[in-house]
This record gives C-alpha cells, structure tokens and sequence, in this order.
C-alpha cells in the first residue's frame, strides 16, 4: 500500500477514557531528545497518584478535540463539535480501542461521504466502523497498542475480564441531519481536502458507571461512590455554532490510494493552522529517512542538538506524520532558527535493537558519551541500572533508587515495592521507536511514547496497583 507523500498523525488524548490520563514522571533516556520535543500520543494505563510528565498537556492523546479558532470566545464549543465529529469524542468514550484485524480499512469515493462514514459509526457506537474509517496509518497506530494495554488492565484488575474492546462503553452518540458545504469544501493539494460541517446535531451523553471497571477497584479508587456530576448530557445545533462562531466545523479527509478517509491527525493540524492564522504551504518537507534504525535514531539526536527542526521533520515517519510534514514549512517559518546546543558533541553512541511492542524497532541505549563545554559525559545502561559519569565521579541508578526519589521515607513496604517495579519496567524497556517505510528509517515519537506507557506498566502486579491507590 502507498500513502500520499505525508499522511499522518498528531495523536489526541482522552481525558475520559480510563486507559488514558495521569502517568507516572518517567526519566529521560540519557541522549536521547527529551519527549516533549515532539507531538506526544497518551492514551496509556492510568497510574493511581501520579501527575503527567514535563511537557505533556492533557487533551491531546487519543480522542481529544483539536484545537479550534478562537473566535468570538466560542473556541471550546467548536472544539467540542469537532471533536465528536472527527472520533475525538467517539475515541474520547470508548474505553478501549478495537483489536481491528482481517480486512484492510475501507475509504470512500468522497470527501464528504468519507466524513459522513465516520459520523454514521460514531451514532451507531460501532467503534469498528469507527477505526475503519480512519487513514490505514492512524488506525494501525491504536489498534496494537489499545489490544495490549486492555489485556494489561484486565491482568491488573482495573477492567473485569468480559470488558469488550469491541463495543463504546461509558457514553452514547447520536448526530442527526448532517450537512456539508461541499462547494466551500478546500482542496488543499493532491491528497488532503478540508470539509465543512454547517448543519445538523450531535448529541453525547457520558456516564462514568457505565466504564467497566472492577468493583475493586471502583471501591479503592473512588470509596465514596462515582458522583453523578460524573455524567453528561448534551446536543449542540451545530449551525448555531456556525452562527455563532462564524466557522464551520472542519474535517480534514486524506486519498489513501485512491480512497477518502476523514484523518484525526490532519485534522489537529488544520485547526493549529487556522489558530496561527497561517494556511496549508503548497510544499510539504520531504521525507528522507536513515539506511537503518540505529542511523536514525543518532541522526535525531544530532539534529535535536543541532536545533535542525527541518531535519527532525524529515525523519518522522512518512505515514504516521504526515501531517507534519505537510504543515512543517509553515511551522518553520513560525519558529524561525532555534539556537542550536552550544559546545555539545556526541563521541560515542552505542545501542541495541529489540521489537517494540507498538511496532516497528525499539532502539535502547547501551553506551554514550558526550563532550559539553569541554568536559566528558558517560553513560551506560545495565539492565534496570543507568550509571553516569562526569567530573571524576561516578553515579549509578537503578529502580530501587528511583522508587526512593519518587516516595518518601513514610511509604509503607507495598508501596515502595510497587515504585520499585514502576521504575524498573521503565529503566528496563524505556528506548526510542523507529519504523520503517518505502526502505528507510523513521524515528516515532507517537510510538516511542505508547511504548513507554507499556514500559510503565510492564513490572507492575495488581497489587502493586491497589498499594498505589491505597497511598493517596
């Protein structure tokens, strides 16, 4: 299969939907570029009692709106309508994504008919027909990691073991009488063209007892019952939004080999764009990936050190970014020219490849050292263990540790065990993402992230869970 030159994701986040939400602080991979350098995808494992990572802005892993124009202080309520429309409501209450497997997504003949298609899913609670209906790369992005985490989760006994992974669970969806503007719709190049939504209602209701957690821990996480104001109810005229707003509600929809697939990913880039005030470039940054894994993840770096945002571009993947890179030139001029990292110089980079649970290659850090201002750094990985040298002193870490500088000297045994094995699935597993498309090699950000969620929760037992829980 081919994609146009770009096609791809930003990964929105769901603030509602359990297997997504608050994570543990994770430590940087030494040398490797500092995760909130890139578009982030959550959507992994809620750890009780921990706050999101540095950099992390809730609403934009799975399912979040995308950002909407502010224009006459109605932002958040066209935000909200495209998010029902382009999955971010639908993926925001699906607790889990589909397993999708057999058949290859199906496009359509259309733009419109390609938005109407993912709208019709979203109504019927067909989170199949929903993930279907989505560009071949964002689907593949969710569906593995989704299968996995869930499977987790039942292990951990967050979710019961009949949670079906198949089925919208916790809120409902019904879109009446929808009208596109077509004449208005813009063709923004070979491969993306932009709906326009202008009639019509959407409604949502959300009821946090309908998610199907155990009664565990529904009793330990939430002791005082789940409150009512948990619940939604709620239809939106979107030609009152219209109105009000004087913007349709926007769909960006990408040709897949000759098919429309209405794109969650394309679509973020597109209200980004028209909150900067800043259209489509008519040329995108051109993919130009590494020969091989372990090439790209050292490029990365390099061009991170170096401040090369036009390069970093380059290296992401072609199908799962390609939002990015057609929006790059105008994120470019944006930025202007970043100052590069004075006096650092990468002497020594060595790494191990394994298969990455979300796909693609894992690249983890075996050895690296590194001059800055003149002075040499080392680091080196063993196991759950990292140790740095600078200085003329050595530093090891490793889990236990790290559990210590996460807790406090009042933790009760449970609770430092369960730190213990939070760290190390992170310091074992935590690497950088690569996949490859068309014979070269692309670092993921998205993947590498969803990776780390999985690192996270790799060591961790039920109990652990609960010991955590039990801490707040």
């Amino acid at each position: 299969m081919s994609y146009p030159g770009s096609g791809g994701p930003w990964q929105p986040n769901d603030p509602n939907q359990p297997g997504s939400g608050p994570v543990p602080a994770q430590p940087q991979q030494p040398g490797y570029p500092q995760q909130g350098a890139y578009p982030q995808s959550g959507g992994f494992p809620q750890q009780p009692g921990y706050q999101q990572p540095a950099g992390y802005e809730q609403g934009y892993g799975y399912g979040a709106a995308p950002p909407a124009p502010k224009k006459k202080g109605k932002g958040p309520i066209i935000g909200s309508i495209a998010a029902v429309l382009v999955i971010a409501v639908g993926v925001a209450a699906t607790v889990f994504m589909l397993n999708r497997g057999g058949d290859d997504p199906a496009g359509e003949a259309s733009p419109t008919e390609a938005a109407t298609n993912l709208v019709n899913s979203l109504s019927q609670g067909d989170v199949l027909g929903v993930l279907e209906s989505l560009t071949p790369a964002e689907s593949a992005l969710m569906v593995d990691f989704n299968a996995k985490s869930t499977e987790r989760l039942k292990e951990l006994n967050i979710y019961k073991d009949d949670a079906d992974p198949n089925k919208l669970h916790g809120a409902t969806i019904e879109a009446k009488n929808l009208k596109y503007d077509e004449a208005a719709a813009e063709k923004v190049n070979d491969h993306l063209t932009i709906t326009k939504l202008v009639g019509g209602t959407v409604g949502v209701r959300t009821d946090m007892t309908e998610l199907p957690f155990t009664e565990e821990f529904l009793d330990a996480a939430f002791p005082d019952g789940v409150m009512a104001k948990e619940s939604t109810n709620e239809e939106v005229d979107i030609a009152d939004v219209v109105k009000e707003t004087g913007e349709p509600v926007r769909i960006a929809t990408v040709n897949v080999d000759g098919e429309w697939y209405p794109s969650l990913f394309y679509t973020v880039a597109d209200y980004a764009l028209l909150e900067a005030d800043k259209e489509w470039p008519a040329e995108s940054i051109a993919n130009n990936g590494a020969d091989d894994a372990e090439g790209a993840v050292r490029e990365m770096v390099e061009a991170s050190i170096g401040a090369d945002v036009e390069r970093i571009i380059e290296l992401l993947p072609p199908d799962e970014m390609g939002a990015l890179h057609d929006a790059g030139p105008a994120l470019l001029e944006e930025m202007g020219t970043p100052p590069a990292a004075e006096g650092v110089e990468i002497t020594t980079l060595e790494t191990e490849v394994t298969d990455a649970e979300s796909g693609g290659q894992k690249v983890l850090l075996s050895n690296l050292e590194l001059t800055v201002e003149g002075e040499t750094v080392k680091v080196s990985r063993d196991g759950d263990c990292y140790t740095v040298e600078a200085q003329g002193r050595t530093q090891p870490m490793c889990a236990d540790d790290l559990s210590t500088e996460m807790g406090d000297s009042t933790m009760s045994p449970e609770m430092q065990q369960a730190l213990t094995n939070l760290a190390s699935g992170m310091m074992k597993n935590t690497g950088v993402v690569v996949t490859e498309f068309d014979g070269k090699w692309y670092v993921s950000p998205l993947r590498t992230y969803t990776e780390l969620g999985l690192s996270a929760i790799s060591e961790l037992t039920a109990e652990d869970v609960f010991a955590l829980i039990e801490a707040q």
